[in-house]
């Protein structure tokens, strides 16, 4: 019956805000007593609220995408691999999987998809290289992987990862929309709605976190969303539009994950455990509350966004705003490199 109903992309949106809400909510009534085995690691949020908004976001999100009506063939055997990666991370949340192994499940669940559908950054075109697509694999593979784990780092204060994952499923759906790749716009404006209405739960003080399963999840989706997204439609502009996914969507989680990589290694701590040294965590250091650091969040992603509008409006000066754009995030890491981490 379900394949039969054909909804509007404002009410799929909606039943997906909602699913999403009350999924999270029923977690959040019944899971008052959570336990989590990560014992061992340091972290600024409660390790005893329930880590499953990954749970409620996925679920409503497929729903909706199916009332869509019309799915892509491509996108629904990537579905099938997401919620494999949702469902690998709903087990290490309870049972703290070695992160060699994670690792492991992560490049299959993501290479498959990739090879069977020929699907790739072509980052061989970029150099005029041709190594048969190996290269591309390789790099898209790394691409995804690093997304999912850049937005596991940023689920590291309530509301961060949320509200940023929102803002970039708000870009994916303006450039699909302006692009004429609508059913990609339609997907991202759906997901977008699964994540808000886990955000009214995981606004602070959080009720909920989403996980490892909600992180990885959100980032293989919209890792395979930025794929099959035409960067490029008028064939012009390939050093730009092959890099344009990377850079302009992705720049939080991304900054925020080599912003704590190089710190642990400079400092011999283990990148695989939590801390409390991210981006998020040194704003909060300042004597900035929390509510303020999503504020300052807000204004970044609106500076990204201006970013992607004047690429937009000025296709000729692509080159300059790439790098403006440079500047921009080396004067961020600089900024947040040098901040103090909470103690």
């Amino acid at each position: 019956m379900i394949e039969n109903i054909q909804l509007p992309v404002i009410s799929a949106s909606i039943i997906s805000f909602l699913v999403s809400f009350l999924i999270c909510l029923i977690f959040v009534k019944i899971n008052t007593n959570f336990k989590t085995n990560k014992k061992n690691q340091k972290r600024l949020n409660s390790l005893n609220i329930v880590p499953l908004g990954g749970v409620g976001m996925a679920a409503s999100f497929f729903i909706s995408v199916r009332l869509l009506g019309e799915a892509g063939s491509e996108f629904v055997y990537i579905s099938i691999f997401a919620l494999a990666i949702a469902i690998i991370g709903v087990v290490d949340d309870f049972l703290n999987l070695n992160w060699k192994v994670k690792i492991i499940f992560q490049f299959v669940f993501v290479l498959v998809p990739i090879y069977y559908l020929n699907l790739f950054i072509n980052f061989e075109n970029i150099f005029g290289i041709d190594l048969d697509n190996n290269l591309n694999i390789i790099f898209t593979c790394f691409w995804i992987i690093l997304l999912m784990n850049s937005i596991n780092f940023t689920d590291n204060m309530d509301g961060f990862a949320s509200l940023n994952t929102a803002f970039i499923c708000l870009a994916l759906s303006f450039l699909s929309f302006i692009y004429d790749q609508n059913y990609l716009a339609d997907i991202s404006f759906i997901l977008m709605f699964s994540i808000l209405g886990f955000f009214i739960l995981n606004f602070p003080p959080a009720k909920i976190y989403m996980g490892d399963s909600g992180s990885l999840f959100i980032g293989f989706v919209l890792g395979f969303i930025s794929i099959l997204f035409d960067w490029n439609p008028n064939g012009s502009q390939i050093l730009y539009s092959s890099f344009a996914p990377v850079f302009l969507f992705f720049t939080i989680p991304v900054l925020d994950f080599f912003t704590v990589f190089v710190y642990r290694i400079k400092n011999n701590i283990s990148p695989t455990t939590g801390g409390t040294d991210h981006i998020s965590h040194r704003l909060l250091a300042t004597g900035i509350d929390i509510k303020n650091v999503l504020i300052i969040f807000i204004l970044i992603n609106l500076t990204i966004f201006s970013f992607i509008a004047s690429s937009i409006i000025f296709k000729n000066f692509s080159d300059l705003i790439i790098i403006f754009y440079f500047i921009f995030v080396t004067l961020m890491y600089l900024k947040f490199s040098r901040m103090d981490i909470i103690k």
